[in-house]
């Protein structure tokens, strides 16, 4: 089964509901200006607005291309009127493409799967390195200095989460929210056994005590 990440920076993208086409989920989240606060698998679809709150288009579409999780990201800057130097200053920060706003959910789908279609898939980092640390995404395998990692599915999600956002303190509620929509829902209690299992995992490679609890804030992964 296929996964397409389709973010938007508008609050659009929490309210849409993932859904499965044929063999491909096609999975929605919001788009903050320090990133996808959930685990990246598979291609990026990102929809940008060309006026933020926090920050421009503009300078959202540098940081995308500046992150690991989303530099190879197919990024739609969604303007506010159909101007010619906006689209080609767009075009110049790293957009691969535009279109008029205000969006939707249908204008969105027609947008990425006529992607698919043309056989221009957005790309996809399907391997990640951090120190003696590597996540083979396509394998869906961890490795500890080249030793497996003896992992169940939710577990390396989650190290795969930390290794996308190392050295920085992640609450329960955002590793939850980092996993996706699942049904039944995820609670804190599960998250806490998950962290424990991943833990034992690592330490029994020689990774020590990698995920540290910062007491009254969550977890972090630390990549020194």
């Amino acid at each position: 089964m296929q996964a397409i990440n389709i973010f938007l920076t508008d609050r659009l993208g929490e309210l849409i509901e993932d859904f499965m086409h044929g063999e491909t989920r096609y999975a929605f989240g919001r788009l903050y200006p320090d990133g996808p606060h959930r685990v990246v698998e598979g291609p990026v679809c990102a929809f940008v607005d060309w006026v933020m709150d926090d920050l421009s288009g503009l300078e959202m579409c540098r940081r995308l291309r500046a992150d690991p999780r989303t530099e190879e990201a197919h990024i739609t800057i969604v303007l506010e009127e159909d101007d010619a130097e906006d689209k080609r200053r767009a075009l110049r920060a790293g957009a691969d493409d535009y279109m008029i706003g205000p969006v939707d959910r249908t204008s969105v789908l027609d947008r990425v799967m006529a992607l698919q279609a043309g056989g221009s898939q957005p790309g996809v980092a399907e391997r990640l390195q951090l120190g003696e640390l590597t996540i083979d995404a396509a394998a869906l395998q961890a490795r500890w200095a080249e030793q497996a990692l003896e992992l169940r599915p939710n577990e390396f999600r989650l190290l795969r989460f930390f290794a996308q956002n190392p050295d920085r303190v992640l609450s329960r509620a955002d590793l939850i929210e980092a996993l996706g929509k699942q049904e039944p829902p995820i609670d804190e209690r599960t998250v806490d056994v998950w962290i424990g299992r991943l833990r034992k995992a690592l330490r029994d490679k020689g990774a020590g005590d990698r995920v540290r609890t910062v007491r009254s804030l969550g977890y972090v992964y630390d990549s020194h």
